[in-house]
């Protein structure tokens, strides 16, 4: 691909992601709203090919579900049966991040995170004391460098000990929670029970003290977290989050320049604990110009290839362990909200490829 073609790539991916990514066929006054249950409609009567749709489910295996026009259109496996997310819990904390700030308890996401963990102050005296520039905006793209020698917001690295640290600075630090309440205070009241989530959601995927902040939850719930966002942080008549923030949340992808931590290990706090990688250093993968706020979209990287090709651009997905092999993604050009759980995706050789052919299999179901 010549570099002329690459910088126009880069330069569509760019607006495209400045577009809202909640918009919907209908008026917001004519969306339809999931109730104690999903309303139900056959994938012929959403405009979706039946036989395409299994061949998603092929694919796939495990369970979950696809939902359309606010309607549960396809199931596969059991989509009620709750589960271990991964890090498709990641954009959970990102979005209790905004809505702390909206709610007056933290005054920006570029609030230091030393404010509420003193530990860092002294941490890496021979780096400068770098941790003391941690703020929270980098914990919520992956860019603090915790426990690696960059100096925050200069590298991403996909590290799970820093995870950890923003799950507690932000539960019970700057929401004031103890680590055994996360669900009653935080997670019921002020998210799952005003979407009337079905399967009991939790903040416990392990138990209380075994990576509290890590969702447990069934495909047939996650759809109405992405739902959420697929109607720009409104539910019903309720403004749960703001447009602006979703927006910020979905169409801020990192700079496709930025590099890669080169993962030299550095100090930690004491008794640090990891969400879920108990590597040391932690640096799982890189961005690909396609990480936003804990979320993936379908971004250009610094070659100017997009993400997932076969995906429309507008495409934002929570994914968790290898290759996605549980996880969330929102189409807003489809108004298709899809959630699975228990995949084979794991099984193939990690690339974005192994979920673009997921979505490649679902977008040619779609008929209209």
């Amino acid at each position: 691909m010549s570099s002329f073609y690459k910088i126009i790539l880069v330069l569509l991916g760019l607006v495209l992601l400045l577009l809202p990514p909640f918009f919907s066929r209908a008026d917001q006054g004519d969306v339809l709203w999931p109730g104690a249950e999903w309303a139900r409609n056959s994938p012929e009567e959403a405009g979706l090919d039946r036989a395409g749709l299994d061949a998603l489910s092929a694919y796939m295996q495990g369970r979950g579900c696809v939902t359309r026009h606010g309607r549960m259109i396809y199931e596969w496996g059991d989509a009620s049966q709750r589960g271990d997310i991964a890090s498709a819990s990641k954009p959970w904390l990102s979005f209790f991040l905004m809505l702390a700030v909206e709610e007056g308890l933290l005054d920006s996401v570029d609030r230091a995170v030393v404010e509420y963990m003193p530990c860092l102050q002294e941490l890496n005296p021979a780096l400068g004391y770098k941790d003391r520039g941690i703020l929270f905006r980098h914990l919520g793209n992956q860019t603090s460098c915790y426990g690696v020698s960059e100096a925050p917001g200069t590298a991403f690295n996909y590290n799970d000990w820093q995870t950890g640290l923003f799950s507690e600075a932000l539960f019970q630090k700057v929401y004031g929670v103890s680590i055994d309440a996360y669900d009653e205070q935080i997670l019921v009241p002020r998210l799952t029970a005003r979407l009337q989530c079905e399967d009991s959601p939790s903040f416990y995927a392990f138990g209380v003290k075994d990576r509290p902040g890590r969702v447990t939850i069934s495909p047939r719930d996650f759809c109405r977290f992405g739902y959420l966002f697929l109607r720009g942080g409104r539910w019903r008549k309720d403004q749960i989050l703001s447009e602006e923030a979703v927006r910020t949340l979905t169409c801020s992808p990192l700079d496709a320049a930025l590099p890669r931590s080169t993962a030299v290990e550095a100090e930690r706090c004491a008794g640090a604990r990891s969400h879920g990688s108990q590597r040391i250093p932690d640096d799982q993968c890189d961005h690909g110009g396609s990480y936003s706020w804990m979320w993936w979209v379908n971004g250009v990287d610094a070659e100017g290839e997009v993400y997932w090709p076969d995906a429309p651009r507008d495409s934002f997905a929570a994914l968790g362990h290898k290759n996605g092999l549980r996880g969330l993604a929102v189409i807003p050009s489809l108004d298709i909200v899809f959630s699975w759980n228990s995949t084979v995706l794991g099984n193939y050789p990690e690339s974005p490829a192994v979920l673009n052919e997921a979505f490649k299999r679902l977008v040619a179901a779609v008929q209209d």
